[in-house]
């Protein structure tokens, strides 16, 4: 499994949504998660990756780290777990 199938499987475990019921182009909101979902969604991802996720659910655009669509929240997951 590639690290976009896992991060739009834990995304959609989330929303309670199947994997292909994801959106690139959708905000999270607009799929059913919620502040509490998307913030134990990056949880997850943190563990199931083994990275820290910049990400402050207090200030969420103060981190720079994009969550306005779910295309925006791969891509940046994916580029930390490049990162290693």
């Amino acid at each position: 499994m590639t690290p976009r199938d896992q991060i739009l499987q834990i995304l959609a475990a989330q929303a309670r949504l199947s994997p292909a019921e994801m959106r690139l182009d959708a905000r999270p909101e607009d799929l059913g998660l919620d502040s509490l979902g998307l913030v134990e969604a990056i949880f997850a991802m943190e563990e199931a990756f083994d990275i820290t996720i910049p990400f402050n659910a207090q200030e969420p655009g103060a981190s720079g780290f994009d969550t306005a669509t779910i295309g925006a929240l791969v891509a940046a997951i994916e580029a930390l777990v490049v990162q290693g």
